[in-house]
């Protein structure tokens, strides 16, 4: 794999919107860490409505000027995981923002302590029009606020707590290292996190099963390692749900986003319910694959050898533009800026990120870190993290700084529709047989990954809290069993399992994040009904495009029926699967 200094510029984001350079970091991070002193200043009297105003509007301003700076230094880290100066960056940020974040308590403590009647007459004045829904958190937190000397004491612990995540980013994706893995032939292949989708997708079975086995039997060696850091983590997320006075973690995490446990178990029983889909989607990839016997690291094995499609990046992006062109000619030039401007850092390098993912602040165009291997997937990543990137840029520019930044539980459904109209671009230009199949193949695999895996990994998330909640021991023993009784589940009696699926769950790094996964798959099924809305009525990408401007103005389940997508009703999970079943039928058909 290529040091960074090898990638070309143009394949770089371009960081200079967030900072300059690493000297003008650290020389606007100490002026942002002298200004957080001025804060004392307002201590005590936020009653008075005129200092309120005036210490809102300084945190306001301060923490758009930290965000940028924390951005620079974090997406500097993901460059290279290994350097010691951006290690270095990221320390020193992190002791200010514990500053800010301590110096700053006091803030929500005393206005949580005026009067609802107080707070509800502040919404109403055209001076603090923009700061109505941080008044609506306000009132609505009351019950979970704590006073300002228990906040200010958690705010001082988180200094020295969350560190599971970090542990695990610098294991997986710096210190572990894979064997080479052999093909059919006997011959040696290099494995790593990057081009491990590679070899999933191979025509070879035995280079196939050698990838899945080598990949999570290698988290299986420092298994008790990996299952002791998580534990711990889902230790925080539960005391800390107590301590805010939650019912669990599950209704934390819920609560924090104004989404709903409804919705969580709508999802959980609609996916049970439809799990023929993914056995049946199964079943026809055996067929097709001319096997006796389905296994599960037959998942991503091409069905059509011929359409084995490489693309590079200029490529892509030209696809991209033109399958998201149904949303009219500004979204498809932020696509062409993303480019041109550099918003993307494109290719793999040593010790670089794995993955992808899109981020931003307010005061800067977004961006988004890939690992393009010219693959369909790779494709299809590229447009998943710029639907993101459109998203908070359409919310950047349409929302004042207080209302802009959305919740993860809408954000997935406008990378997840871009990927939905990427598909109807490949379908409608497949022009025989075989390539409607390779579509069809892809379209459901996208499902089983997006769907039912993700609400797989929910499962196993609710049980890895909920057992520490009720008082029973965690261990990796019990962890590795629960995942291979849920995997056992989700691919079903006729798919055979490899001993080192049971580790599986130690590789994934959105663990980390409490019940961030299964909006994976709630966006998914909005994706699907949204697209099908863009593709259908003209008319209907100006509503879908006022959702990707709401930022947070409203609760994320009431933006989403800006898209008429009601995720509270079981006809929107129905009216997805019934797709899903459609496209069973039609592969059936021509088989």
């Amino acid at each position: 794999m290529k040091n960074r200094s090898e990638i070309e510029e143009k394949y770089k984001w371009d960081l200079t919107k967030f900072c300059k350079n690493d000297d003008e970091f650290y020389k606007r991070l100490e002026k942002v860490d002298k200004q957080i002193k001025s804060f004392k200043n307002y201590e005590g009297k936020l009653s008075d409505e005129g200092l309120l105003f005036e210490c809102l509007e300084k945190e306001i301003a301060l923490l758009k000027e930290f965000s940028l700076i924390a951005i620079y230094a974090h997406l500097r880290l993901c460059e290279d995981n290994a350097d010691r100066k951006t290690n270095e960056m990221s320390e020193k940020l992190s002791f200010v923002s514990t500053r800010f974040s301590n110096e700053t308590t006091f803030i929500d403590v005393e206005i949580t302590k005026l009067p609802s009647k107080k707070l509800q007459e502040l919404q109403s004045k055209p001076k603090f029009k923009n700061y109505r829904r941080f008044f609506e958190a306000i009132l609505r937190d009351k019950k979970h606020t704590l006073g300002k000397k228990e906040e200010l004491l958690i705010s001082k612990m988180c200094e020295c707590l969350g560190g599971s995540s970090s542990c695990f980013d610098k294991f997986s994706d710096v210190d572990l290292k894979f064997d080479d893995i052999l093909d059919e032939k006997g011959k040696k292949h290099e494995l790593n996190q990057s081009n491990f989708s590679i070899y999933r997708e191979s025509k070879d079975r035995t280079l196939r099963k050698n990838a899945f086995a080598e990949l999570n039997g290698k988290y299986g060696e420092f298994i008790n390692f990996v299952a002791t850091n998580y534990i711990n983590n889902v230790k925080e997320d539960c005391v800390f749900a107590k301590i805010r006075k939650h019912k669990s973690a599950l209704q934390a995490s819920i609560y924090g986003e104004e989404a709903s446990e409804r919705v969580y178990n709508l999802l959980i029983d609609k996916v049970r319910e439809n799990i023929d889909i993914a056995y049946d989607y199964f079943e026809i990839k055996r067929k097709m694959l001319g096997l006796d016997k389905f296994a599960v690291y037959d998942g991503f094995a091409p069905v059509v050898s011929e359409l084995d499609k490489k693309f590079s990046y200029e490529e892509a992006i030209g696809i991209i533009k033109e399958a998201v062109s149904v949303l009219g000619e500004e979204y498809v030039s932020l696509i062409e800026r993303a480019k041109q401007e550099r918003w993307i850092d494109v290719l793999p390098n040593k010790n670089k990120d794995s993955g992808a993912f899109s981020t931003g602040t307010y005061g800067a165009t977004p961006v988004v870190l890939t690992n393009f291997e010219g693959n369909l997937e790779s494709v299809f990543t590229l447009a998943h993290e710029l639907g993101h990137a459109m998203h908070t840029y359409l919310s950047n520019k349409h929302q004042p700084i207080q209302t802009a930044e959305y919740v993860i539980f809408v954000a997935e459904v406008a990378s997840t529709t871009n990927e939905m109209l990427l598909l109807n671009y490949f379908l409608k230009r497949a022009k025989t047989k075989k390539e409607k199949m390779y579509f069809y193949d892809f379209f459901l695999n996208q499902v089983k990954s997006t769907i039912y895996r993700q609400t797989m990994f929910a499962e196993f998330e609710e049980f890895a809290h909920a057992e520490y909640e009720n008082e029973h021991p965690l261990s990796a023993d019990l962890l590795c069993e629960k995942y291979e009784e849920l995997n056992n589940f989700y691919f079903g009696k006729r798919v055979e399992q490899l001993p080192q699926m049971k580790y599986e769950w130690a590789r994934i790094p959105h663990f980390y994040r409490a019940f961030y996964v299964y909006k994976y798959a709630t966006s998914f099924i909005c994706a699907i009904r949204i697209s099908n809305k863009l593709l259908t009525d003209k008319t209907f990408a100006k509503k879908y495009l006022k959702m990707l401007s709401s930022g947070c103005a409203f609760d994320p389940i009431s933006i989403l029926k800006i898209a008429e997508c009601d995720l509270t009703k079981p006809e929107t999970f129905d009216e997805s699967f019934a797709v899903c079943r459609d496209f069973i039928s039609k592969w059936n058909e021509i088989l």
